[in-house]
């Protein structure tokens, strides 16, 4: 960027203001570190395998996850049987685009082909919880 410096003299009316400094004005553009906004950066997930995805259920509220934290069905939560707990995992529904991002607290599901289980919050936000179960596409979190 370019530094703009001018002195600026005004027109004085009287003598009392004859005796007055002139006083330039500097006039700089300069962008000051703290007040640049910081543009987010928009996260950037890795595709893992997908699969078949199914939800918990509200039935199971309150009940202990294995990472020892309560099912909360309203939580964006859902069960995997390898990534560690407290992982990030992007699941997207490729049929309508959906997609949602849920924590991993617990392990499973351990039944079928299916891939992870959703929290309930997390099902309607794809759109599977009507089915039951849908296709689903993984995505971790990068670091």
């Amino acid at each position: 960027m370019l530094a703009l410096c001018a002195a600026v003299i005004l027109p004085f009316a009287g003598p009392a203001q004859a005796e007055a400094p002139v006083v330039p004005i500097v006039g700089v553009n300069a962008i000051v570190a703290a007040e640049v906004p910081q543009i987010a950066k928009k996260p950037e997930f890795e595709p893992i395998a997908g699969g078949v995805a199914s939800y918990y259920g509200r039935h199971l509220k309150g009940a202990r996850t294995a990472s020892g934290a309560r099912y909360a069905p309203d939580a964006l939560t859902a069960a995997h049987r390898t990534l560690p707990f407290g992982t990030r995992v992007q699941v997207t529904n490729p049929r309508s685009g959906e997609s949602v991002v849920v924590t991993i607290n617990d392990r499973g599901p351990f039944h079928g082909n299916r891939v992870i289980d959703l929290s309930d919050a997390a099902a309607e936000e794809i759109g599977i919880a009507r089915a039951g179960s849908g296709r689903v596409e993984l995505a971790v979190l990068a670091d």
